[in-house]
């Protein structure tokens, strides 16, 4: 019966063979009779060639579609799909394979075959992607899943086949990855891109690529969150792949070697360094949920090589192989239930907790052991390749004729499942697919045939790669094609600076100091923009009507693009940062705060600057620089320029017809004219129009205005309910500004911003209020005013991005009211919307102080990452709750300095401090008070609330906040960010700082308890705020006070006692956790000596 059995299965295979390729026989590719896969010894390049063209055309050619090129993900069925992710690496296979048969003259058309098959894929996504040009017009201005490109197609027709509601189609890695395989092939000699509609539409895919760092997506593998539960989240894979494409593609020809300058590609660089640094910060994690993920591995190596920080690279993939490597591939990540036997297929999303079932039984993929088999090739690490060599041959399967099958995954059949769990890597595992039964997993198939090319010394790596995206580390100073060449080798660049005068009476009045400087006039034919104008000229890169696309978006040029020279309609233009503009916004007026914005651009640029060529920084110097008690400060940072060193960076200081010839020019040929069309126009430096030789007014303004004009003589109290003509009346009477502020704020929200004053309307009469105040420096009064305004900082959404890649998270809001949490990227619009919601409930100033502190935590937490190490929850509130308690401190007996009365230069100063570890004299309550202000924890904090978990089967509670023990344990993992963040949420309804901090203290002691008691776990619900209760109704037993002298309940002397020692609040802590231990049931332990049989 057996035999008999046996018999009917080979005879039913070899009918689905036959079937199979009776289906077949319609491809555009002749099906081959038979395939002797045999290799004969000492056989010719021909013979090893041939040997993987025909692997090649019945493994992948076979399924591509005749009419898109593109290749399906499933190879059997009809309706089948196309993923562009997979189809890129279809196409890379063959391109590849073309390349290793370039080496022969008779290829027997060969050669030309396999490359038409890559461009015909290339161009079929092209096309796929072009159809849904508004989608990109949509996304580059606003980047929402719902308006991104598509990342599956009809394979047949390029239609759309999902709706953003069905699939996660936010890829970024896709796009990235189809730009970084278009310029490798054009740069082979390959003709992908045929006419300017092409160059234009590519162009846009650019515009939307450079956002990537802070555009949350689904990810390689289309789900989001570990917890598959629909939501996205910034993923290193991505950020990494599309920072390789910037990179390959920018000044880029899309024509090869018959371009010319229309054809260009632009590439952002201050762009480019945002997605460079976010993918340092993120790294090695793979986002929020994976802790890491085999996706990692295209973005480390082939083909992105992404990460040119050999340091990061080594931890990032030595975390990949330790947590992700088994017997039959990688895991793609912990608790991956994707075709597991318990995953339940008829459900798109996971429930809560389900992703505990997975635990142990992840298929692993074979795919990733050949990643790691290109990598040692390029490497140059012959151990590595047959390490994983050696792995994969046994898990390869093959077809009837002998064609090596890759199979997708080995998974753990559901009858096994208990055992595997039991006993990790016990059980067999099972491949997915063998090619018999006509199902191919095509992304494997073609990084196979890549990586056997490369192994059998076939294709060289330089063939494969020929833009260098793997340049060796010894030999990366010498390599001019990419900007991170240098990775972190020490950048000592010399910044080239060019000091400008606005007026010919400032430089006479500078070189009177011996401070040699140029006026615009001077520096003609040569022109000075604002990085505005810069803005300007780029809305027409990447224009095409037919399209519908429009220029580049309307971002801010950054100071590493306003440090190169630009060739512009045949003129030469020189830009000056953005810090030089005039803002609206007041931070602008405290000279202080641009000579510490010069500093920083100059630390910045030293820092990032990659490019040969040296960086031209224009410092230009505004009258209103030097008024008053500016001057001093201004006249110190220019005298530390013609020293040659400024805040630890090396700068030269010439003419700048002198510094042009060793800067990098960008030319700007896509603003090309015809006769028909008119012109741009630009608007350069003017030169102020000043008698050469009359006084500058140093002198116009007084150095710091008194507490008292700050103050208003008016209570708001008793004019809020007078009538508007009475306010009015008071209003053409009053000459302090402070008061016609808060008078005129009253009238603002009573008649609106429209209604007419005696000074035009009241959003008029405010402003003038702004920039009065702001020339007497007069800071309350330029707060009050400018929240009255709605008034909003420039870069604010990039600063809140920089915080949120450093892994926190933002909170908006006032101390002690509603927070806005911010987890991830936002448009300035939603910004300010939260920020005047949220803040000026209790003080208007609130709203403004708040966009200052987000401006300097931005720019600190990038420069300076360990002065918020412990602090996973930015609160910005309860920082100005921080900083206005310090100043009580300072001030001692004295009344507090008014923090909204101190300058932006002082706040920043003050923030400085706080971040500062705690000095050593000062009392407890004060160190709590700020360290729970900040949200600081110990080391190792949200780790030993995990082990309490553990050990708590009822959960946590404290301020009405509850962590339960399910599904948290299941749905999560001990070092998961999302578990930190949790443990913040349950701690995030204390209302007083100092509680928070007793609160941190008591979970350490709670973790140290159960550690050196693992027979002891909790009951019941444990209620944090009853056991530090107990534990200060026994601290007032010790410190019993005369009667009547301290309030009952006043847990000041308890925050002010040192945590350690016999007396310490950790010892009341630990006596009130053990009494409710106790109360509960011990569990055995068998290995305890001290059991009593």
């Amino acid at each position: 019966m057996a035999a008999a059995a046996a018999h009917m299965a080979d005879v039913s295979w070899k009918m689905l063979e036959l079937r199979a390729r009776y289906k077949r026989s319609g491809s555009i590719y002749e099906p081959l009779k038979s395939i002797n896969l045999i290799k004969p010894e000492g056989e010719s390049l021909w013979d090893k060639l041939d040997h993987y063209y025909r692997i090649v055309k019945s493994t992948l050619l076979l399924h591509q579609s005749p009419t898109t090129g593109l290749f399906p993900t499933k190879t059997y069925g009809e309706n089948q799909k196309a993923k562009v992710h997979d189809s890129l690496y279809c196409a890379a296979c063959a391109w590849a394979l073309a390349l290793a048969y370039r080496r022969i003259d008779d290829d027997k058309g060969r050669t030309h075959e396999l490359e038409h098959s890559a461009i015909k894929c290339m161009r079929g996504i092209l096309y796929c992607y072009m159809r849904q040009a508004d989608k990109v017009q949509q996304f580059k201005q606003d980047p929402k899943p719902s308006e991104c490109l598509h990342s599956v197609f009809s394979a047949r027709t390029g239609d759309e086949v999902f709706s953003p509601k069905e699939y996660g189609h936010l890829q970024i890695n896709a796009v990235s990855l189809f730009l970084l395989y278009l310029v490798e092939m054009i740069s082979s000699g390959l003709q992908i891109i045929y006419n300017t509609d092409e160059v234009s539409f590519i162009q846009n895919l650019v515009f939307c690529v450079e956002r990537a760092y802070r555009v949350p997506d689904f990810g390689v593998w289309e789900r989001g969150s570990k917890y598959n539960n629909g939501s996205p989240e910034l993923h290193s894979s991505s950020v990494g792949m599309a920072k390789a494409a910037l990179e390959a593609i920018n000044g880029f020809n899309l024509f090869g070697n018959q371009g010319c300058s229309w054809s260009v590609i632009f590439v952002d660089f201050d762009a480019h360094n945002r997605n460079r640094q976010t993918l340092c910060s993120l790294l090695p994690r793979e986002s929020r949920s994976h802790n890491t993920d085999a996706a990692l591995l295209p973005c480390l190596s082939y083909p992105a090589f992404a990460l040119d920080d050999e340091i990061l690279f080594s931890q990032t993939l030595d975390k990949i192989i330790r947590k992700l490597k088994g017997k039959y591939g990688f895991k793609r990540f912990l608790r991956d239930g994707y075709r597991t036997a318990l995953e339940d297929k008829t459900r798109r999303y996971y429930k809560p907790a389900e992703i505990k079932l997975f635990d142990g039984i992840e298929c692993e993929f074979p795919l990733f052991f050949i990643f790691m088999i290109i990598d040692g090739v390029f490497r140059g690490n012959p151990a590595q390749v047959k390490e994983y060599q050696d792995l994969l041959d046994p898990l390869l399967q093959h077809t009837s004729e002998g064609c090596p099958v890759v199979p997708k995954y080995y998974y753990v059949p559901a009858d096994f499942v208990e055992l595997e769990k039991k006993n990790p890597g016990s059980q067999k595992r099972f491949p997915s697919n063998s090619g018999r039964d006509g199902k191919f997993f095509l992304w494997g198939q073609a990084v196979y045939i890549i990586a056997k090319l490369l192994a059998d010394k076939l294709v060289s790596p330089k063939d494969i790669d020929p833009i260098g995206r793997y340049i060796p580390p010894q030999d990366q100073r010498n390599v001019s094609m990419r900007f991170s060449n240098q990775g972190p080798l020490e950048n000592d660049v010399v910044v080239h600076v060019a000091l400008i005068a606005e007026s010919q009476r400032l430089q006479v009045f500078l070189n009177t100091y011996g401070i040699q400087t140029q006026t615009p006039q001077q520096v003609e034919p040569i022109q000075i923009w604002a990085q505005k104008e810069l803005v300007k000229a780029y809305f027409h890169l990447g224009v095409n009507d037919k399209l519908g696309l429009s220029g580049r978006p309307d971002r801010p040029i950054g100071c590493l693009g306003t440090s190169k020279i630009y060739r512009i309609l045949g003129k030469t233009v020189v830009c000056y940062s953005i810090i030089f503009d005039l803002s609206d916004f007041y931070m602008s007026q405290d000279v202080m705060m641009l000579i510490d914005d010069i500093k920083n651009a100059l630390q910045f640029i030293k820092q990032y600057w990659k490019m040969h060529g040296r960086p031209l920084f224009v410092v230009l110097i505004r009258e209103d620089n030097i008024r008053g008690s500016r001057f001093n400060p201004i006249l110190d940072m220019l005298a530390a320029f013609r020293k040659g060193v400024v805040g630890g960076v090396k700068v030269h200081v010439d003419r700048v017809q002198t510094l042009i010839s060793g800067a990098v020019v960008e030319q700007l040929d896509f603003l090309r004219i015809t006769e028909t069309e008119e012109a741009p126009i630009f608007k350069s430096l003017e030169e102020l129009d000043l008698p050469k030789h009359s006084k500058v007014k140093r002198q116009s303004s007084t150095p710091n205005a008194s507490e008292l004009e700050q103050q208003p003589d008016v209570n708001i109290n008793d004019w809020k309910n007078k009538s508007t003509y009475e306010i009015l009346q008071k209003l053409n009477d009053c000459n302090c500004l402070a008061s016609q502020a808060l008078l005129s704020g009253i009238l603002l929200k009573r008649e609106g911003p429209n209604f007419i004053t005696k000074e035009g309307t009241v959003a008029e009469h405010i402003e003038r209020i702004y920039r009065r105040a702001g020339s007497k420096k007069l800071w309350s009064v330029v707060r009050f005013a400018a929240s009255l305004l709605g008034k909003l900082v420039d870069s604010l959404a990039p600063s809140i991005t920089n915080v949120l890649v450093q892994g926190k998270q933002v909170t908006l809001g006032a101390f002690g009211q509603e927070e806005e949490v911010i987890s991830n990227p936002l448009s300035p619009g939603v910004i300010k919307s939260i920020i005047y919601e949220k803040c000026n409930l209790q003080d208007e100033r609130e709203a403004v102080v708040q966009q200052e502190l987000v401006i300097h935590i931005g720019w600190i937490i990038s420069n300076s990452p360990e002065l918020f190490s412990g602090m996973l929850k930015i609160r910005i509130g309860w920082i100005i709750h921080a900083m206005k308690h310090e100043l009580k401190i300072r001030a001692g007996d004295m009344p507090a300095k008014d923090l909204y009365q101190m300058s932006p230069s002082e706040v920043k100063q003050l923030l400085l401090d706080i971040l500062q570890p705690q000095q050593q004299g000062r009392g407890w309550l004060n160190r709590r008070q700020i360290d729970g202000s900040l949200n600081r924890t110990p080391a190792g904090f949200y780790d030993r609330v995990w082990q309490i978990l553990e050990r708590t089967p009822n959960g946590l509670i404290v301020a009405g906040r509850f962590l339960p023990q399910q599904p948290t344990l299941s749905d999560m993992t001990m070092y998961e960010m999302n578990f930190s963040l949790l443990v913040e949420d349950m701690l995030q309804n204390i209302d007083q700082p100092e509680y928070r901090q007793i609160i941190v203290e008591l979970l350490m002691v709670i973790s140290v308890i159960l550690e050196r008691n693992p027979e002891l776990e909790f009951q019941d619900k444990v209620d944090l705020d009853k056991v530090v209760q107990e534990a200060f109704n026994e601290f007032q037993k010790d410190h019993s006070s005369p009667k009547g002298s301290e309030k009952q309940g006043d847990m000041t002397a308890f925050y002010n006692t040192h945590p350690t020692g016999k007396k310490g609040t950790c010892s009341y802590l630990s006596k009130a956790v053990i009494t409710l231990l106790l109360e509960g049931e011990m569990k055995p332990n068998h290995d305890d000596p001290c059991t009593i049989s």
